[in-house]
C-alpha cells in the first residue's frame, strides 16, 4: 500500500511538474497578447475620440450650408 501512494504521489509531481513546465513556456504568448490588447484597446479609444470630433466638425459644416441660401 505505500508503494501505491509513493507510485501515486510521483505521478502527480510529474504532472505538476509537465504543467508548470508548459505554463512557463507558454508566458511569453500570453504577455505579448495582453500588449497588443492594451495598445488595440488605446487606439480604438482614439478613433472614437477622432471620430467624434470629426462628427462635431461635419455637423458645423452641415448647420453653415442650412443657413445659407
Amino acid at each position: 500500500m505505500d508503494a501505491g501512494i509513493e507510485k501515486e504521489c510521483s505521478a502527480l509531481g510529474g504532472l505538476f511538474q509537465l504543467i508548470m513546465n508548459d505554463m512557463k513556456a507558454s508566458y511569453p504568448t500570453w504577455e505579448d497578447f495582453v500588449s497588443k490588447g492594451t495598445k488595440l484597446q488605446s487606439h480604438l479609444r482614439t478613433t472614437i475620440v477622432l471620430t467624434g470630433a470629426f462628427l462635431d466638425a461635419f455637423q458645423k459644416v452641415a448647420d453653415m450650408a442650412t443657413g445659407t441660401r
